[in-house]
């Protein structure tokens, strides 16, 4: 087809002096760590939450628990239509980097991590909702989640993002609390046991139309479950440090936004059903406003609404239709 997208990626390191970017989502984690008075201390006590989990869980050759430090990159991905020059930020994620103080060596961990994307927001907080108005029973449009799947796709198999980066994303996201989770007999001496959930649920949908698979892992020292979306073997294609660098990474920022599951006083038993409205765990020391990320969703999607599904519309369905 005639009309390529192109995708420029850019990086910034996420550390105690970041600051979010005008284009960047503010509801996602470390952009909303990153704002308020506390910012610096904010950031400061989550990457020493990273490290700390780090160490805990690559415990080998590591008597002091001080071998390793984690390194946090900020991927922001802009996409240009058509090829006028005019941008607009499609996703972003996090990049890991694995500092070995004992060697000195610096390894490269997973992109991914967390997953940010304007046209996420539109489909559930613009697109779902409208779709939804005035109708006795929730339903979901037939189309969902299409041209964003096909977006990613096209991202992950793009020269820009072979040119970046060696392996395919992972993603670690929070369990769902209208779900059941298993445990099964399966375990893996990083991730830990397998959980499997009940019945399938629409961000499973959303990220198989991205061609995601997903498996749901808790790891030791973990309270809960988590849910790994990814390409390919999970479990084959990545280092157990590179696996430890997502784990601990994305398990701190759980445990500060989703404390009652993730930083519970007990953790998950053989039958598991998260609960967000559970009183019995412990708040960390990092201060957010978890109001503020709900009601932003929907200004978000209405942005990308604005500057994209709307200007790009012809192109977009077009280039939808075509795409395999």
């Amino acid at each position: 087809m005639s009309n390529e997208f192109t995708f420029t990626i850019k990086s910034l390191r996420l550390d105690e002096n970041y600051h979010p970017a005008n284009s960047t989502r503010i509801t996602t984690n470390f952009a909303n760590l990153a704002r308020g008075e506390s910012r610096q201390a904010n950031l400061r006590n989550a990457l020493k939450m990273i490290d700390n989990s780090f160490n805990a869980l690559a415990h080998w050759d590591n008597a002091q628990g001080d071998r390793y430090s984690v390194e946090l990159e900020i991927v922001s991905v802009d996409i240009d239509v058509d090829g006028g020059g005019e941008t607009f930020p499609s996703i972003e994620v996090l990049k890991t980097y694995i500092l070995d103080n004992k060697t000195g060596e610096r390894i490269e961990g997973i992109v991914g991590n967390n997953f940010s994307s304007y046209v996420r927001d539109y489909d559930f907080s613009v697109r779902l909702l409208a779709h939804n108005k005035d109708k006795p029973q929730f339903s979901i449009p037939e189309d969902f989640g299409d041209l964003h799947g096909k977006l990613f796709q096209y991202f992950v198999n793009s020269e820009a993002y072979k040119q970046n980066f060696k392996k395919p994303p992972v993603i670690c996201l929070s369990v769902s609390d209208n779900k059941t989770y298993h445990r099964t007999e399966n375990q893996h001496p990083v991730l830990g046991f397998e959980y499997l959930p009940n019945e399938s649920s629409l961000t499973e949908q959303y990220f198989k139309k991205m061609g995601l698979q997903v498996r749901y892992f808790m790891p030791p020292n973990s309270a809960a479950p988590f849910a790994f979306y990814f390409f390919g073997d999970l479990l084959n294609d990545y280092s157990n440090l590179e696996l430890i660098s997502t784990i601990s990474t994305m398990g701190t920022f759980q445990r500060i936004y989703r404390p009652e599951i993730y930083n519970a006083n007990a953790i998950a038993g053989a039958v598991y059903k998260p609960n967000l409205k559970n009183l019995d765990h412990s708040i960390t020391q990092i201060v957010y406003d978890r109001e503020e990320r709900s009601r932003l969703a929907i200004e978000q999607g209405k942005f990308a609404e604005e500057h994209f599904i709307k200007p790009y519309q012809a192109i977009l369905e077009q280039w939808s239709a075509s795409y395999a």
